[in-house]
C-alpha cells in the first residue's frame, strides 16, 4: 500500500494550498485595505473572486476530467496556483489582484473537486477512507502554517501583503513538479478509455507487484452502468484442477462453477438451503421490501447488512474459503499459477478496432486475435466439437481438467480472486453469456470464515463457506451470445458526457445522497463558527493575555486563529484512524449530535448570563468541541462519499454536480451571514445552524449508506441493485 499512500500524499498538496490561501487572504486583507483604501464592497469582491472562480471551474471540471483524465486536471490546478501566486506577488492594483484571485479559485476548485476522486480511484478499499481524510488534514495544516507565517510577518514594521500572498507560488511549484513527474493517471480512467497496458503499469506501481489480473478484471467490470442485478446466497468451495479426471458440467442439485480471473482457478457453488438462507439473503431482501420506517432508504439497511458479522451456521470453525481476503493492493506477488497468458499480450489493441470488428463472430479468428481481445482472460475461443458439452474455462484455451476432490487453498494459501475489502469476483457461464459474481463471505470482518459441512457435497460430503453474491451480466460477454457488439469505451466517452446515465435508478439514488449531504454540510454552521471564533476568544480574555506579551491586536488575532486551526489536527488524525474502522456513516451519526449540543450551548450562553468567566469558558469549550468534531466527520466525509458512490464513466460528471452545489452553498452562507447577524442576531443564526444539524442527522440516518471497505465497483452495483429491487418490490417478490 506504500505506492497508493505516496500518490495520495502528493495529490493532496492541492488541498494544502487551498488551506494555505484561505488563511493568507484572511490575514492579508487588513493590509490590502490599508494600502489600497478599498471600499467595503470591493473588499468583499477580492475575497469572493476565489469562490466565484471555484464555482465556475467546478461546473465543467467533472466532464472534462472524464474526457481528458484526472492527472491533467491536477496539473492544471498546480499551474493555476503557481501563476496566481506570481501575479499576486506583483499586483499593482486591485483589478490585477482580483484576476489573480479568480485564477486561485480555478486551482482550488479543481483540487477540492478532483483530489478525492483521484484518491478513491487509486486507493485500496481497506484504507480508502483514511487516505481520503488526508485532504482535510493537509488543508487544516496549510491553514495553521499560513497563520504562523502571517503572524510572523505582522510583527515587522511594514508587513507586505504582496509577499504574504506571493509565497503561495513556492509550495505550488512543488505541487506542479510532483503532478508532472510523479502522479500517475487514474487506472480506472485509463481502463474506461481502453488504455489497458497503461492501466496495468499504473496498477503494478500502486500494488507493488506484477500480477494485477484481478484488479484489471474489476476495473473493466466497473465500466458497466445499470443493468439487471440479482442477489444470491451461496455455499462456495475452491476447486482443485490438478489431475486428469474431468468433471462434467456442474448443475446437479443447483451446483454451478464460478471461474476466477486466473487460469485453472474456479469455485464450486451451490444455493444455501432454505432453512439456512434466512441468515443473510432473506434478511437483506426483506430490508428492501419491508420497511419499518417509511422514509428510510432501503439501501441503508442493505449496505448495513453487508457489514454485519453473520452468525455461524454450524460446522467446525476453520480457515475459510477466502483465508486471506485478497486485497486490491496486497503484497502477495506469487499468485497461484502465475499470470494468465492472454491478459499479458497487447490487450490495448482490442479497443483500437472498428465497430465492425466488434460485430465479428467471436468464435472465429486466430490466436493473435484472441490475445488482443479484452475478453480473452475470461473466455476461450478455442473450443472444439469435443468441448461442446463442457463449460469453457474463461482463462484457458482448452477444456479444463477437474478433480472431484476440492481443497480450500491453492499454492501458497492465498486466494487470488480477492478484489479488496474481503470481496471476491467470479464468473459463471450460462445460456451463452458470462455472469459476474461479487462475493462476500458472511462473517469475514474478522477475516476468518466458518466452514459449513454440507451433505451431498463432493464425495458425499464437503466443506463450503457461506457467501452472499451480487450477480449481473458481465461487460465482457461475447457479441455472438449477447446479441450486440460491445462498444469500445473510449468511443463512448469521446461522444460526450453520459447525461442519459444520470437517469439510471442507482445513479439517481447516489445523486440524492451526494447533493443532499453537500447542501446540509454547508448550512451546518462551520462558516458562522469560524466568523464568531475571534469574538468568543476575545471575550474569554485571550487577547488580553497575548497583549501582555507586547502583541498588537492584529497579531494577536492571527495567533488566535492559528491556535484554533492547530486544535483541529489531532481530531483529524483520530478521524483517519476511525474512517475505515467505524465507517463513514457511523462517524457522522455520533459526531453530528456533538455539533448540535455545541451550538445549543452557544445559544444558551448568549441568552443566559451566569458570569463573565463561566460564559467565556462555555463559549470557548463549545467552539473547540465544534471544530474538533466537525473535522472528524462532517468536514471530510461528504467529499469521501461523493467520490465513492458513482460509476466510473460518470463519476466526474456527478462529482461536478455535487461540487457545484458545495460552492454555491458556500457563497450563500458566506454572504448571508452578515445580513442574518444584523437581522436576527447571533442567537437566531446559531439556532438555524443547530436545526440544520438536526436535519443532517436525520438525513444521514435515513439516506446515507455505509461504504467502508467496499470496492468502488461493488458500491455502485449495490446502489443499482437496491434501486431496482425497491422499484420492483410492489409487483414481485425480491
Amino acid at each position: 500500500m506504500k505506492g497508493a499512500t505516496l500518490v495520495a500524499l502528493a495529490a493532496t498538496i492541492g488541498n494544502f494550498l487551498q488551506g494555505w490561501d484561505n488563511a493568507t487572504i484572511a490575514g492579508a486583507m487588513v493590509y490590502i485595505n490599508n494600502d489600497l483604501n478599498l471600499p467595503t464592497s470591493v473588499q468583499g469582491l477580492v475575497v469572493a473572486m476565489s469562490l466565484i472562480g471555484a464555482t465556475v471551474i467546478t461546473t465543467c471540471s467533472g466532464p472534462i476530467s472524464d474526457w481528458l483524465g484526472r492527472r491533467p486536471m491536477l496539473i492544471l490546478s498546480s499551474v493555476m496556483y503557481f501563476v496566481c501566486g506570481l501575479i499576486m506577488l506583483w499586483s499593482p492594483n486591485v483589478y490585477v489582484l482580483c484576476f489573480a484571485r479568480l485564477l486561485n479559485g480555478f486551482g482550488a476548485g479543481l483540487a477540492v473537486t478532483l483530489v478525492p476522486v483521484y484518491i478513491s480511484e487509486t486507493a485500496p478499499p481497506e484504507i480508502r477512507g483514511q487516505l481520503n481524510t488526508l485532504p482535510q488534514f493537509l488543508g487544516s495544516g496549510g491553514m495553521f502554517l499560513s497563520y504562523c507565517m502571517v503572524f510572523t510577518m505582522s510583527l515587522s514594521d511594514s508587513p507586505s501583503w504582496r509577499g504574504m500572498l506571493g509565497v503561495l507560488s513556492i509550495p505550488s511549484l512543488v505541487y506542479l513538479f510532483l503532478s508532472v513527474f510523479f502522479l500517475p493517471e487514474s487506472p480506472r480512467w485509463l481502463v474506461s478509455k481502453g488504455r489497458m497496458d497503461e492501466a496495468k503499469k499504473v496498477l503494478q506501481q500502486l500494488c507493488g507487484r506484477e500480477d494485477v489480473t484481478d484488479e484489471m478484471a474489476l476495473l473493466v467490470e466497473g465500466l458497466d452502468i445499470g443493468g439487471e442485478k440479482t442477489m444470491e446466497d451461496l455455499l462456495v468451495t475452491l476447486e482443485d484442477h490438478e489431475g486428469d479426471d474431468a468433471l462434467e458440467t456442474v448443475d446437479e442439485d443447483g451446483q454451478m462453477r464460478l471461474y476466477g480471473t486466473h487460469e485453472h482457478q474456479s469455485y464450486i457453488a451451490r444455493p444455501v438451503p432454505e432453512h439456512q438462507s434466512s441468515l443473510a439473503l432473506h434478511s437483506r431482501h426483506g430490508s428492501l421490501a419491508n420497511q419499518s420506517m417509511i422514509l428510510k432508504d432501503p439501501l441503508v439497511n442493505l449496505f448495513g447488512s453487508l457489514h454485519e458479522k453473520m452468525p455461524e451456521a454450524g460446522g467446525n470453525r476453520r480457515s475459510g474459503i477466502f483465508p486471506h481476503s485478497g486485497s486490491m493492493f496486497s503484497t502477495n506477488a506469487d499468485a497461484p499459477h502465475g499470470k494468465p497468458a492472454h491478459w499479458e499480450k497487447d490487450i490495448e489493441s482490442h479497443y483500437n478496432k472498428d465497430n465492425d470488428d466488434y460485430a465479428s463472430d467471436d468464435g472465429a479468428g486466430d490466436d493473435d486475435d484472441s490475445d488482443n481481445d479484452l475478453r480473452s482472460p475470461l473466455m476461450s475461443r478455442q473450443t472444439t466439437s469435443m468441448d461442446k458439452d463442457m463449460i469453457p474455462h474463461p482463462t484457458s484455451g482448452s477444456t479444463l481438467s477437474m478433480r472431484r476432490h476440492s481443497t480450500l487453498m491453492q499454492g501458497n494459501g492465498e486466494s487470488s480472486m480477492g478484489i479488496g475489502g474481503g470481496w471476491h469476483m467470479g464468473y459463471r457461464y450460462e445460456n451463452g453469456e458470462y455472469k459476474r459474481y461479487y462475493l462476500k463471505e458472511d462473517g469475514t470482518e474478522s477475516r476468518r470464515g466458518s466452514i459449513i459441512s454440507v451433505p451431498g457435497g463432493p464425495d458425499g460430503g464437503g466443506s463450503y463457506i457461506h457467501a452472499s453474491a451480487l450477480v449481473s451480466r458481465s461487460v465482457l460477454g461475447p457479441k455472438s451470445m449477447l446479441g450486440s457488439a460491445m462498444v469500445p469505451p473510449e468511443k463512448t466517452a469521446a461522444s460526450g458526457p453520459l447525461w442519459s446515465a444520470l437517469l439510471e435508478p442507482g445513479v439517481k439514488r447516489a445523486l440524492v445522497v451526494g447533493v443532499g449531504i453537500q447542501i446540509l454540510q454547508q448550512f451546518s454552521g462551520i462558516n458562522g463558527v469560524l466568523y464568531y471564533t475571534p469574538q468568543i476568544l476575545e471575550r474569554a480574555g485571550v487577547d488580553i493575555l497575548l497583549s501582555s506579551f507586547g502583541l498588537s491586536s492584529i497579531s494577536a488575532s492571527f495567533l488566535i486563529s492559528g491556535l484554533t486551526t492547530l486544535l483541529m489536527l489531532p481530531a483529524i488524525v483520530v478521524a483517519m484512524r476511525l474512517m475505515d474502522v467505524s465507517g463513514r456513516r457511523s462517524l457522522l451519526l455520533w459526531t453530528i449530535p456533538v455539533l448540535i449540543v455545541s451550538l445549543i450551548i452557544l445559544v444558551i450562553s448568549e441568552l443566559v448570563h451566569i458570569s463573565k468567566v463561566v460564559n467565556a469558558a462555555l463559549s470557548t469549550s463549545c467552539v473547540v468541541l465544534y471544530f474538533c468534531f466537525f473535522v472528524m466527520g462532517y468536514g471530510p466525509i461528504p467529499n469521501i462519499l461523493c467520490s465513492e458512490i458513482f460509476p466510473t464513466r460518470v463519476r466526474g460528471l456527478c462529482i461536478a454536480i455535487c461540487a457545484m452545489v458545495f460552492w454555491i452553498g458556500d457563497i450563500i452562507v458566506t454572504y448571508s451571514l452578515p445580513v442574518l447577524l444584523s437581522s436576527i442576531g447571533l442567537v437566531g443564526v446559531f439556532s438555524i445552524y443547530a436545526a440544520v444539524c438536526v436535519i443532517s442527522w436525520i438525513f444521514v440516518y435515513m439516506k446515507v449508506p455505509e461504504t467502508k471497505g467496499m470496492p468502488l465497483e461493488v458500491i455502485t452495483d449495490y446502489f443499482a441493485f437496491g434501486a431496482q429491487a425497491q422499484a420492483s418490490a410492489p409487483s414481485k417478490d425480491i
